[in-house]
């Protein structure tokens, strides 16, 4: 009887061999059979979608726009950033001053105010050292020899002035001798068009920088 178990043992103990070692002969086999295509860890094909980049390098190229009350002269960041944009919009001679002024929030750190004259009009201009930016703070102007962005100017009549300025998104106020455009939220920007026999005689820009 221990005989016949014995047997019994021996025989299913080398089938089981048996089938291991087709397990793993086979195994190899169906690996090396298998395409290189990389796979998840579910097993299924990892997507190589190249996709369409044109439309990425557009946007790349595509320029930053400033608000019209973030600068109501040059709609360009880039350009903003640039004396030389708003020498361009002048007719007629002008002049630049250049004067140091103490960061605020860094005493140690001197940045520049760079103040444009031309006529009785003036541009004020804010240059951080450490950003590299060029910021509009002030402007006067009394005459019409530099234009904002959507050809507003001295000399404009009111009703185009409201109809240029409703087409913006800001905060409108009006009365007989002044209208008024300012930011509805955020940095407080005003920009002033006094009026003088139903026209723009003065323009008057108050900027924010921190």
């Amino acid at each position: 009887m221990r005989t016949l178990l014995c047997h019994s043992i021996l025989h299913r103990y080398a089938l089981t061999v048996r089938l291991l070692a087709l397990v793993l002969f086979v195994n190899p086999v169906t690996w090396a059979c298998t395409s290189d295509q990389p796979r998840t860890e579910f097993g299924s094909p990892v997507s190589r979608a190249s996709g369409d980049t044109t439309a990425a390098r557009s946007a790349r190229r595509a320029p930053a726009a400033t608000s019209f009350l973030g600068n109501p002269f040059i709609a360009s960041a880039t350009q903003s950033n640039s004396l030389s944009a708003y020498f361009n919009r002048i007719q007629g001679d002008f002049s630049l001053e250049a004067d140091p002024i103490e960061n605020l929030h860094r005493p140690t750190v001197t940045d520049t105010i760079y103040t444009i004259r031309f006529g009785e009009s003036m541009l004020e201009l804010y240059a951080p050292t450490q950003s590299g930016k060029l910021l509009l703070q002030v402007a006067d102007i009394r005459d019409n020899s530099i234009t904002l962005r959507n050809n507003l100017r001295v000399g404009l009549p009111q009703e185009e002035v409201i109809a240029r300025l409703k087409a913006q998104d800001v905060a409108l106020q009006q009365t007989p001798d002044k209208i008024v455009a300012s930011t509805r939220e955020g940095a407080p920007i005003t920009l002033y068009f006094f009026l003088k026999n139903g026209k723009v005689s003065r323009i008057v820009y108050e900027g924010y920088v921190d």
